[in-house]
């Protein structure tokens, strides 16, 4: 399916195709941004299409996007999307922009049991359509871009439409769309981390494994790659890896040759940062045992054996009910729902109802078959 698209890259072009698609009942969204060539990433390119028009404005060139906040924030207009909590997310830390009346073909797919549920292979099921990938990792922030990549996003978005109204159908067959549609109310509201002075570690992978002496070597180096990719403007990967942080963090190497003999680094590395990480890695080995960072550890609560039970047994009922409605067990329940069913013990669906965590929907369809089951395991 070749895209017949508009470029918009002008306020007057983005007032124009405004008014075209306020008029519409739905819209596909889809967006690309730079997070693989920029330290801080944006979002490079809108592609918005219905079934008469395909647009792909270019927030680079229109600084202001103010202008169609309100076709995304507008309950009247259906924005079909795939995989939306990093648009939505996106669309908000760059734009402030909201978004309502969501439907998100991935979570779709979930409620309906397909297991692979990246747009490539949903794409593929319902159309026999392959996904071009080389353009995926590319540098959508240059401008001007290639035609050809311009083609690729606008061709991406084009088949939302139609798949969302197959899977529409779909799950108004299983009786599941009032299930997708609580959910992609909650994915609407979805929002961007906020920076905050929290430790690096904290959101690095193997963290908190290690001990207070490793782990202030470690943020120390978290802190100087920060600076370096903020300084350069480049992604965090691109100046040192994961796993050779890691790595020098179990070293701990006190001079060049040996961070040298650790072959960690590329020699481009080690010329480049080798003498300032063994400074770093320095200043955090003289820094006081009392002052040494630890890893935060929440304890699991005490519960009685009762409640252990109950979990037990709700994890066994959820697992069944998943099993014969084929899907993921934590669409059906999640394991900290389970924890606070089995903590509040509900008898009735007055009391279900006050679970605050539990959505509509699996109050509707499960609410009494979860009572049941406890009370059941109560009379055994």
């Amino acid at each position: 399916m070749e895209a017949d698209y508009q470029i918009i890259d002008t306020v007057a072009g983005l007032k124009r195709i405004k008014k075209v698609f306020e008029e519409e009942k739905t819209i596909a969204v889809d967006l690309e941004a730079d997070s693989m060539y920029h330290y801080r990433e944006k979002v490079c390119l809108i592609q918005i299409a219905s079934k008469k028009t395909n647009a792909v404005i270019d927030p680079i060139k229109i600084k202001d996007l103010s202008l169609i906040n309100r076709l995304f924030s507008s309950g009247k207009i259906k924005k079909i999307c795939h995989g939306a909590d990093y648009d939505i997310r996106s669309l908000y830390r760059d734009f402030r922009i909201k978004v309502n009346n969501l439907f998100d073909t991935e979570t779709a797919c979930r409620f309906i049991g397909i297991k692979e549920t990246g747009l490539d292979a949903v794409l593929k099921r319902y159309f026999n359509v392959d996904i071009n990938k080389k353009y995926q990792k590319k540098n959508w922030s240059k401008r001007p871009l290639p035609k050809e990549m311009i083609d690729y996003a606008a061709r991406d978005v084009i088949y939302l439409l139609s798949l969302g109204e197959i899977l529409t159908k779909e799950l108004v067959k299983m009786k599941r769309l009032s299930w997708v549609l609580e959910e992609c109310n909650y994915l609407s509201k979805v929002r961007p981390v906020l920076s905050n002075d929290a430790p690096l570690f904290l959101k690095f992978k193997g963290a908190g494994r290690l001990e207070s002496r490793s782990l202030a070597v470690l943020e120390a180096l978290l802190q100087f790659r920060k600076r370096i990719a903020e300084r350069n403007d480049v992604p965090l990967f691109k100046i040192i890896g994961n796993n050779t942080l890691m790595k020098i963090t179990a070293a701990k190497p006190v001079a060049l040759r040996q961070l040298e003999k650790l072959e960690a680094l590329s020699k481009k590395q080690l010329k480049m940062y080798g003498n300032d990480l063994i400074e770093v890695i320095a200043m955090a080995l003289d820094i006081p045992e009392n002052e040494l960072p630890f890893y935060p550890r929440k304890k699991a609560p005490v519960i009685s054996p009762r409640v252990a039970k109950r979990v037990w047994t709700l994890k066994r009922w959820r697992d069944k009910k998943a099993q014969d409605l084929r899907l993921e067990p934590g669409l059906i329940c999640n394991n900290a729902l389970i924890s606070t069913l089995a903590i509040t013990n509900p008898s009735a669906i007055s009391s279900i109802d006050g679970v605050t965590t539990m959505k509509n929907w699996q109050k509707k369809e499960f609410g009494e078959e979860i009572i049941t089951v406890l009370k059941n395991m109560a009379r055994n």
